[in-house]
C-alpha cells in the first residue's frame, strides 16, 4: 500500500488540488461551510498520506527529515481545526516536491542521454556458427559479436570481418563516419551507419571507453563537496532543534498555531537542495561539453586554482611529431639539397605551427616514383636505408620518418640493434647504417662538418629534434622533426588568464631551447625543459609548498605522478589510461579548448552554490523575522514562501546548464540534441558542432 501511494504521488497532488478548488467553490459560490470543510479535510488527508509515509520511513532510520516537520504541523492544524491551513500546506509541499523532482531530472539529462545510447543487447556467435541475441552484460571478452546497419556497437573490440561506416561522434566528437574493415578498432556506443561487421570483444561492460565515460559522470554526480557534507550534518541537527524550539514556544505562549507555523517556517528545504542541484547542473554542463569532472570536491578545488602547469608533448602540442626539414650531404659533408616544408597545413608561429592533427606527407620530399626517377641514386638509397631501419622501430620519431616518406620500396636491413644512448645501427649489403642524434653519431667517431653543425644549430633554434643518418661513417641526411601546437592553444591560455589564472608553467622532457622557443610565443611565466617524471612531480610539490593552488594538465603515463600530486589533475581524453584514472578531470577528445570552459564552469558552479545558500538562509531569516514582527504570516503563507525558495534555488542552479565560455571560431563542443530524421528514426546523440 505504501509503495502504491508513493508511486501515485503526482496523481494524489492533482486530487488534493481539485479538492481544494472544490472547497473554495463551495464556500464562495454556494456559501456551504460543511462542503467547504469536507473538501479541505479530504484534501488534507489525501495530501498528508505520502508525506506521512516518507516521515515514518525517515524515523525508522533515525533521520529527522522535513517530512517529519510537515507531518507534525498538519496533525497540529487538525487539532486546532485549521483544515484550510493543513490542506494548503500539504498541497504546496507536494507541488514543490514534484517541481523539484522534475527539475533535478533535467539536470541529470547529460547522464540520461549517455545511458540511453548504451546498447542493451548484442548478437553473439555460438559454437554452431549461429548468432544469439543476449543482454550486453552476458557478453565476455573474446566473444564474436555481429553488428548490422543502425545498431550501436555494444563492446570495444577489433573488427574480424565485414565493412561499414561507423559514426563515432559519441566517443571522438567527430561527426564524419569512419570506414571500418578487418583489423579496425571499434568502440562501444558508436553507431554503424551502413554495412555489417563481426567484432571480437576486447573490452566489455564498464571497461569499455563508453562505459568509463558514463561511470566517471555518475560517480561525479554522486560525490559531495565540503559544503554538501556540512549541510548534511547541519540538517541532521537543525531539524530536531526546530522541533524542540517549536514545542518550547507552544508551551510558553500556549499558542499551538504559533508553534505549528514555526515548524513550517523552519523547514530547511532550500538549504538542503540548493548545493546538490548546483553540483549536478555544473557536472551535467561539463558532460555536455566534453568535460568530465570527477565530483563536486574537484569543482571546488578547480575553482580556487591560481596556477596551471602543463606538460608539453601531447598536451600543448598534438603529440604526433612530423618531419619538417631534410638536409642532404655528400660524402665529404657538402650540402646537396635542402627540402623544407611545414607539412602541417597550419600557420607558422616562429618555427612552431598550430595544427589540428597529423598533416599529409611533405610534398617537397620525393615519393616512391620520384625516388625511382631521382637525380641522385645514392641519396635515394640513403632514404631507403633510413626508412628500412626506422620501420623496425616503434619510437615516435621513427614513426614520423616512415610516415613522412610514404610508401616507398625499402631494403631488408640486417643486424638491427638499438644502441643505448639514442640510436639504431644496421647493416645492408655490407653498408653500415647509423640513425640517431648527432651526439650519438659523434660518440661513434663520426665528425660533423661545419655546415652540418650550422644546420643542426639552425634546426634546434626552430625547436626541432634532430635525427642524423650516416652510411659507412659519413653523414648523408639530417632531419628536423617537430611536434605542433594544438589549434588555438595561445587563445585558450589567454582565456585562462582572463578567468583568473595568475601563473602559467610549462614542464617538458624536451630540450630547454625548444621549451624556451615555445615560451617566447605562448607567454608562459616559467618553463623548464629536460625533466624526468619525478622531477616534474618535484616542481608540482614545490609550487604547492609555496602556497600555489596547482592544476596540472598532462596526457601520458609519465604524467601520472604529477597528476596525482597536483590539487587538480586534468588528463587529455586520448591519453594513457593510467593518466585518465589518476586525474580529477578528463577533457574529451583531448580538446584543449575545453580547459577554459572547465575552469570557468567550476568558478560559476561554486558561485552558484553560494548564491543558493544565501537564498535559503535569507528566506528562513525573513520568515522568522516576519513571524515575530507581523501578524499576517500564517502557516500556509510560510509554506508558500518556503516552496518558492526551493523553486528559486533549483532554477538558479539550472542556469548552469546554459553556461558557456566564449569560443574561438572553428573550435568544437559536445551538444546533446534530438535528430528528428535519421533513417526515419529519432535518436539522441552527442555530436560535434561548430561554435
Amino acid at each position: 500500500m505504501q509503495s502504491f501511494i508513493l508511486r501515485h504521488k503526482p496523481q494524489l497532488t492533482i486530487i488534493s488540488g481539485v479538492l481544494i478548488a472544490a472547497g473554495l467553490v463551495a464556500r464562495f459560490a454556494f456559501h456551504s461551510q460543511p462542503a467547504y470543510a469536507a473538501a479541505f479535510i479530504a484534501a488534507s488527508v489525501v495530501g498528508v498520506l505520502p508525506i506521512l509515509i516518507q516521515a515514518v520511513q525517515a524515523l525508522r532510520v533515525r533521520v529527522m527529515s522535513i517530512d517529519v516537520l510537515v507531518s507534525i504541523a498538519v496533525f497540529g492544524a487538525f487539532l486546532i481545526g485549521s483544515w484550510d491551513e493543513s490542506a494548503i500546506v500539504t498541497f504546496l509541499f507536494l507541488v514543490g516536491g514534484q517541481i523539484e523532482r522534475y527539475t533535478l531530472n533535467q539536470t541529470r539529462s547529460a547522464i540520461n542521454a549517455l545511458t540511453d545510447m548504451a546498447p542493451q543487447s548484442a548478437a553473439v556467435r555460438r559454437a554452431d556458427g549461429t548468432f544469439e541475441t543476449v543482454p550486453v552484460d552476458d557478453v565476455h571478452v573474446g566473444d564474436i559479436v555481429k553488428v548490422t546497419t543502425g545498431d550501436r556497437i555494444p563492446i570495444d573490440g577489433t573488427v574480424m570481418s565485414g565493412t561499414g561506416l561507423v559514426n563515432e561522434s559519441a566517443i571522438t566528437g567527430e561527426p564524419i563516419p569512419v570506414d571500418k574493415a578487418a583489423g579496425s578498432s571499434a568502440s562501444a556506443g558508436t553507431l554503424l551507419d551502413d554495412g555489417m561487421l563481426t567484432i571480437r570483444a576486447d573490452m566489455v561492460g564498464e571497461d569499455t571507453t563508453f562505459g568509463r565515460i558514463i561511470e566517471l559522470v555518475e560517480n561525479a554526480q554522486d560525490s559531495k563537496s565540503k559544503e554538501e557534507r556540512f549541510i548534511d550534518r547541519f540538517a541532521t541537527y537543525y531539524t530536531p532543534v526546530v522541533l524542540i524550539i517549536a514545542v518550547i514556544v507552544g508551551l510558553a505562549t500556549r499558542r499551538i498555531d504559533l508553534a505549528i507555523t514555526m515548524l513550517v517556517l523552519g523547514c530547511p528545504g532550500a538549504l538542503v537542495i540548493g548545493v546538490p542541484v548546483s553540483n549536478m547542473a555544473g557536472i551535467g554542463n561539463g558532460a555536455r561539453h566534453g568535460v568530465l569532472i570527477k565530483g563536486s570536491e574537484v569543482t571546488h578545488r578547480l575553482s580556487s586554482a591560481d596556477t596551471f602547469v602543463f606538460d608539453k608533448t601531447g598536451t600543448i602540442t598534438v603529440g604526433v611529431p612530423q618531419v619538417t626539414d631534410v638536409r642532404r650531404y655528400d660524402d665529404d659533408g657538402t650540402p646537396v639539397i635542402s627540402d623544407t616544408g611545414n607539412g602541417a597545413g597550419g600557420a607558422h608561429i616562429g618555427g612552431l605551427e598550430e595544427t589540428e592533427g597529423v598533416a599529409a606527407r611533405d610534398s617537397s620530399v620525393p615519393d616512391a616514383s620520384a625516388l625511382d626517377a631521382g637525380s641522385d641514386p645514392a641519396h635515394d638509397d640513403v632514404v631507403r636505408y633510413l626508412v628500412g631501419v626506422e620501420s623496425q622501430s616503434q619510437h615516435p620519431l621513427a614513426k614520423a620518418i616512415v610516415r613522412h616518406f610514404g610508401d616507398i620500396p625499402v631494403p631488408q636491413v640486417d643486424q638491427v640493434s638499438v644502441v643505448t644512448g639514442g640510436g639504431i645501427s644496421a647493416v645492408h649489403d655490407n653498408h653500415r647504417i647509423l640513425v640517431g642524434s648527432p651526439r650519438f653519431l659523434e660518440a661513434d667517431g663520426i665528425v660533423l662538418s661545419s655546415s652540418m653543425c650550422e644546420d643542426a644549430d639552425e634546426l634546434e633554434m626552430q625547436g626541432d629534434s634532430l635525427v642524423a643518418v650516416a652510411v659507412d661513417g659519413s653523414i648523408r641526411l639530417l632531419l628536423g622533426i617537430r611536434d605542433h601546437l594544438r589549434l588555438g592553444v595561445a587563445d585558450d591560455i589567454a582565456r585562462l588568464r582572463r578567468l583568473g589564472a595568475k601563473t602559467i608553467v610549462l614542464l617538458s622532457g624536451d630540450n630547454q631551447r625548444a621549451v624556451d622557443l615555445m615560451t617566447a610565443k605562448l607567454g608562459f611565466d616559467r618553463a623548464i625543459g629536460g625533466l624526468l617524471p619525478d622531477e616534474k612531480a618535484a616542481v608540482i610539490s614545490g609550487l604547492r609548498d609555496d602556497g600555489h593552488r596547482v592544476v596540472f594538465v598532462g596526457d601520458g603515463i609519465n604524467d601520472s605522478p604529477s597528476l596525482a600530486l597536483a590539487d587538480v589533475g586534468i588528463a587529455m581524453g586520448n591519453g594513457a589510461d593510467v593518466a585518465i584514472d589518476t586525474s580529477d578531470v578528463v577533457l574529451a577528445d583531448s580538446d584543449f579548448s575545453r580547459l577554459p570552459h572547465a575552469y570557468g564552469l567550476a568558478k560559476h558552479t561554486v558561485r552558484n552554490m553560494r548564491e543558493n545558500i544565501a537564498i535559503a538562509v535569507g528566506t528562513v531569516a525573513l520568515l522568522l523575522s516576519g513571524l515575530v514582527l507581523t501578524t499576517w504570516l500564517t502557516m500556509a503563507v510560510g509554506m508558500f514562501v518556503h516552496e518558492t525558495s526551493v523553486l528559486a534555488v533549483i532554477l538558479n542552479g539550472m542556469r548552469l546548464l546554459r553556461y558557456r565560455t566564449g569560443r574561438n571560431h572553428g573550435t568544437r563542443h559536445w551538444n546533446i540534441r534530438k535528430l528528428d530524421a535519421y533513417q526515419g528514426q529519432p535518436r539522441s546523440v552527442i555530436d560535434t558542432v561548430a561554435a
